[in-house]
């Protein structure tokens, strides 16, 4: 059977667009189209749609405001379509938040052509949220965030930057992912690089917003900057970001290279760089994600000495980047998101007399 698609957008070109593109797809078809959720909310009881596309911004009713409703008396898969501004990019996170299960950027000039651009990561985003797992969700109260634990306790041995990293890589799925995984971290944690599939223009605001969430610092990497415990650096939409070593120090870099697995920033080069620069010193980490990113670098982190972790499929939004990371051998272990950060921590507990001498 076909994936069932309601789009709901207030600009008719982009519905045009979306539209062609979804149509053009033989496992998939729109089942109807909306300008405001008042009539997208009729079309839904009637269709039953698979997956929603939502406009972050449209009038008579704040697409938020629409989602937070939706997923809490009738959870579906939704992929916003999401504005590259400032204002977009925040609004985004926030539906990331309530729900949403991942987005798609509108470019900012070109936009029929620079749709049609994106048909295949489009249409590839559908497909993953038709098979994406959703739970009802309420949105948190004013400086609650959902699903938030106590962080975990301070290392008894705090370890600098030259002796251990954590390396993460996410797709789908993944905003929510490493939230809950730094949140968790205590503020003398090993240095943390995450490669997050995002565009430029939304890396920048994520970072933000999980620095003021987290007790350890979190930032939008720059390259050329010391890796330094307690805090985490995330890759810029624009560039990959890679590990370097400048003498006894961890560096970040950046790189404008073309992307790897139609991904820039790649995970696969974020762990190919960490096993050649970082060997036994690096713990990966996989998490939710679609396709295969991430899973031949961690394969050359763990022949390097890295020790790996994935998120298991039950915790995972879209369980495709784990489950190829654990297919090729590179996965010491897997344990639900929750989890992890202390299975992480543990790891470095359990190893930190070894670690302190290396």
């Amino acid at each position: 059977m076909k994936i069932k698609v309601v789009i709901v957008d207030d600009s008719a070109l982009i519905r045009s667009v979306m539209s062609e593109i979804i149509n053009s797809q033989p496992d998939m078809e729109v089942v109807g189209v909306a300008p405001d959720p008042l009539v997208a909310r009729d079309l839904i009881k009637r269709t039953n749609p698979d997956v929603l596309t939502l406009d972050v911004e449209m009038p008579k009713m704040d697409g938020l405001d629409f989602l937070e409703r939706l997923m809490r008396l009738r959870p579906m898969p939704v992929v916003m379509v999401s504005s590259l501004t400032e204002r977009g990019s925040e609004i985004t996170l926030r539906a990331l938040e309530l729900g949403a299960v991942d987005f798609v950027a509108k470019p900012k000039l070109a936009i029929q052509e620079g749709m049609l651009d994106y048909a295949e990561l489009i249409a590839d985003k559908i497909r993953a949220a038709a098979r994406a797992r959703i739970v009802s969700r309420r949105a948190p109260a004013a400086g609650v965030e959902q699903g938030a634990a106590a962080p975990l306790p301070a290392l008894r041995n705090p370890l600098t930057s030259s002796e251990k990293l954590i390396i993460v890589g996410a797709s789908t799925g993944g905003t929510e992912a490493i939230r809950e995984f730094l949140m968790r971290m205590p503020p003398d944690c090993p240095g943390i690089l995450i490669a997050q599939h995002m565009p430029e223009g939304f890396t920048r605001s994520f970072a933000e917003r999980l620095d003021k969430l987290c007790r350890i610092a979190v930032s939008e990497a720059q390259g050329g900057e010391r890796v330094i415990p307690g805090h985490a650096y995330i890759a810029p939409g624009h560039s990959h970001l890679l590990l370097a070593r400048s003498g006894a120090n961890y560096m970040t870099r950046l790189e404008q290279s073309p992307p790897v697995n139609r991904h820039r920033p790649s995970v696969d080069v974020l762990f190919n760089s960490a096993a050649a620069a970082a060997g036994k010193n690096a713990v990966g980490v996989i998490l939710t994600g679609m396709g295969k990113d991430g899973a031949a670098g961690m394969l050359e982190m763990r022949k390097a000495g890295a020790y790996n972790f994935a998120q298991d499929e039950d915790s995972c939004v879209v369980f495709g980047m784990p489950r190829e990371a654990i297919a090729v051998g590179a996965v010491h272990e897997v344990g639900p998101l929750r989890e992890l950060p202390a299975m992480v921590l543990g790891h470095f507990t359990a190893h930190g007399e070894r670690a302190l001498r290396v």
